[in-house]
């Protein structure tokens, strides 16, 4: 069965305050709103503005509270009407760890902190990671670090971590290093990530692409035979055909996490 055609269509005569052109910007998705933060255009921009697609139209709502400075390349998840941000570069070779909810049905901006996880040191300031909502929980996962303690001196450092978050309560919010088996992704950052629920029920995470530490991009998989819950994708540059994938199973004493390679990775 073909697939149906899809149109683009680019958006004209909009009205008003437009936003200025950017990069490393992050939007959202509230109904008929896609709410647009941060990124950067010759600096760090601060901005957010907030697009009707019904009516064509954009505005700058009136934030208040625990008003976060400007960032890219940072975390973005939408629950409902609550929106969280965390991490991103704040200036050159600065980043951030902090963590911000902004409740949009108030436009009222809160810094939330969490504690750490009982096993393991809190995240790492980090740029380019993903940040993906499955069910009640946010997923972090890699990114890019700076190991100098001079914002002018940047020392790269990539990352493969994984941490959850329960956002049910985000008051009382705790990282945690969820226990994990199986090959993982090596280190990347600027790769995108995406949950869903299976046919079972299951809950998987789907990672993709990315940039590693050789500044080379991690180029797409091939089209081998995957198992059954390998339609996470991670690939080295030179092994288009080197799927793996991340399950995230329930058990009465939490959530169990495996990366799960195919037993075969032969393209076809």
């Amino acid at each position: 069965m073909a697939a149906p055609s899809v149109k683009w269509n680019r958006v004209t005569n909009s009205s008003g305050p437009i936003p200025r052109p950017r990069h490393g910007h992050r939007a959202v998705a509230i109904k008929e709103l896609m709410v647009v933060f941060g990124g950067g255009n010759e600096g760090i921009v601060d901005e957010l503005h907030v697009y009707n697609t019904v009516t064509n139209q954009w505005f700058i709502p009136a934030v208040r509270g625990d008003i976060p400075p400007g960032c890219a390349a940072y975390g973005f998840v939408c629950d409902g009407t609550r929106l969280f941000v965390f991490g991103g570069m704040v200036e050159y070779g600065r980043y951030s760890d902090d963590l911000y909810e902004l409740q949009a049905s108030r436009w009222e901006w809160k810094k939330l902190s969490p504690r750490p996880p009982h096993n393991g040191p809190p995240p790492l300031p980090r740029l380019g990671h993903s940040f993906t909502l499955v069910g009640d929980q946010v997923f972090l996962f890699g990114g890019l670090a700076n190991e100098s303690d001079d914002p002018k001196t940047n020392i790269p450092r990539y990352l493969n971590d994984l941490y959850t978050l329960d956002i049910r309560n985000p008051n009382s919010a705790v990282w945690e290093v969820p226990p994990t088996y199986g090959s993982p992704p090596p280190p990347r950052e600027s790769h995108t990530a995406v949950g869903w629920k299976d046919s079972n029920g299951h809950q998987r995470l789907i990672v993709y692409g990315g940039m590693n530490g050789s500044r080379l991009a991690l180029n797409e998989c091939g089209r081998g035979p995957f198992s059954d819950v390998s339609a996470f994708k991670t690939c080295l540059p030179g092994f288009p055909g080197a799927p793996s994938a991340i399950k995230i199973s329930k058990t009465l004493e939490g959530a169990s996490i495996s990366w799960e390679p195919p037993t075969s990775t032969n393209g076809t």
